[in-house]
């Protein structure tokens, strides 16, 4: 094969599917592909999908649709179709797009390098779906997208039945990792310059069940923060019902893991709960809630909604109100109810009429961006630590800002005025200057830059010459007296 064949990889879903990504990169590139630049056309496009939402199969076949010209222009160009919704539909992609070249399930992403070389000798398309995970997606080679920050896959497949859901039937039972293995690979992230890991799971509190400890979460945790140059650590999702006691003492009292909690709520309502198989109840919920707010009293919570879940009538979802007044949520990810075929909510009765869906979800959205800008604006005035982070400002070139993450994950976007400027994984530290629902601004100028081996790494990635790097460089007057108030925190594969 020649060295000049190109690749892409086009990612929809969750972080799982964008982790899964960056290992399908890794096996091309181990393969002898490169990958391709901007506005270019790839030998090899592959599509890692998701099946969670209605309009995920709509999406795909039209974008397989607009390549068939591209392909026909371009003989030698392969596509191949992976993820949750190639798992689900099987043959059912290349009877619907016949020039497609590939299509590989969810356990068996390690197998594409080999499907596209047969594909490419025997001139047909090659169908591989395997019942059962082949390689833990960590063990297989990565392309990492970040040099500074990683996602650290746990476990893999869930073992909740929830009645809208279809990931477990793609994904399968869940397996989970050695803790030792999973602590490696941290260990040699942080060696490569990664400065935060965020730990993955379809449901990860529920960590150490195939192995029998049932406080393996909090344990992973609490081994976390004693690996010396890893400064942050973030988990997504976990299950309320799996929610202990020993997980939130293990993030009060680890440093470095960030007073940040993204739990899936679905619904208020414990009757529409036990209907989704949720297996808790508003109670429990809200008591999650209390006991992580007297831990960690700035910790920025942001969970997912349904609306218009079958039967959901508006008591019930009067009751996903009062849910959300009281959690007083950084942010919510809000969803319409989709069907989803093969699961078993798509037959209930009681389908709600989508345009009762619609005014709800508009009530539910005004409602909580309300109190995400409520919640952003006591954060003005306040100095915060800031991660530099590359590409998350889509304005910030027309602004001269540049953008970063506060320890509770609330997106900051910040002007560097005259100061030196720094480079994605450094810290900086700047006053919050002005609140809107979804981000916040920093126009004060930058207080204090760390550089960090992070941003050393960033820098290697691009090629430029990476210096050893100094203790911190503060910028501006140093300050007398007690120092101030730490920030408020601020604020995820289908959720647990």
């Amino acid at each position: 094969m020649s060295q000049s064949r190109t690749y892409q990889v086009r990612t929809y879903g969750c972080q799982m599917n964008v982790h899964d990504s960056e290992r399908l990169s890794g096996l091309l590139e181990d393969a002898g592909y490169a990958r391709a630049a901007e506005d270019t056309t790839a030998d090899i496009v592959v599509f890692n999908t998701c099946a969670v939402r209605e309009n995920a199969d709509n999406r795909l076949y039209g974008n397989l649709g607009h390549l068939r010209p591209v392909k026909d222009a371009n003989p030698g160009m392969q596509i191949a179709v992976g993820g949750c919704l190639a798992q689900k539909d099987r043959g059912e992609i290349v009877r619907r797009a016949p020039w497609v070249d590939v299509v590989f399930g969810t356990h068996n992403i390690g197998s594409l390098p080999a499907l596209l070389e047969r594909a490419r000798v025997q001139r047909e398309a090659q169908v591989e779906i395997a019942e059962a995970l082949e390689h833990f997606p960590s063990t297989l080679p990565s392309r990492r997208e970040s040099a500074y920050a990683a996602w650290v896959s746990i476990s893999v497949g869930c073992n909740n039945t929830c009645t809208f859901c279809i990931v477990p039937a793609l994904r399968g039972k869940e397996k989970d990792r050695r803790p030792g293995d999973v602590l490696a690979e941290v260990r040699a992230l942080v060696d490569e310059g990664v400065t935060e890991v965020t730990l993955l799971g379809q449901n990860v509190n529920a960590y150490g069940s195939e192995f029998g400890d049932r406080q393996a979460f909090s344990k992973l945790l609490r081994a976390c923060g004693e690996i010396e140059g890893l400064e942050r650590v973030r988990f997504t999702s976990p299950h309320p019902r799996d929610f202990t006691d020993d997980v939130i003492e293990a993030m009060a009292e680890t440093p470095n893991v960030m007073p940040q909690l993204h739990m899936p709520l679905q619904s208020g309502s414990s009757r529409v709960l036990k209907d989704m198989r949720r297996s808790y109840r508003q109670e429990r919920f809200l008591g999650i809630v209390e006991k992580v707010r007297a831990a960690m009293p700035r910790a920025a919570i942001t969970t997912d909604i349904i609306v218009g879940f079958p039967g959901e009538t508006e008591e019930d979802f009067e009751q996903t109100l009062h849910v959300v007044r009281e959690s007083r949520f950084a942010m919510a990810f809000t969803f319409q109810y989709s069907k989803r075929p093969g699961t078993p909510a798509a037959t209930m009765d009681g389908q709600v009429p989508p345009e009762v869906v619609k005014e709800r979800y508009q009530r539910l959205v005004e409602l909580q961006d309300q109190i995400s800008w409520e919640e952003n604006q006591k954060l003005v005035g306040r100095e915060v630590e800031l991660m530099v982070s590359e590409g998350e400002g889509k304005k910030d070139g027309a602004h001269r800002r540049l953008s970063g993450r506060a320890p509770d994950n609330r997106l900051v976007h910040f002007a560097v005025g005259d100061a030196e400027e720094p480079r994605p994984g450094d810290m900086v530290t700047v006053e919050v200057t002005y609140a809107a629902p979804h981000h916040l601004v920093a126009d004060s100028g930058v207080r204090n830059l760390r550089r960090t081996r992070a941003g050393d790494a960033w820098d290697a990635r691009q090629g430029r010459p990476v210096q050893v790097t100094k203790p911190d460089v503060l910028l501006g007057m140093p300050k007398i007296g007690v120092p101030d108030e730490q920030p408020a925190p601020a604020g995820g594969c289908c959720d647990a």
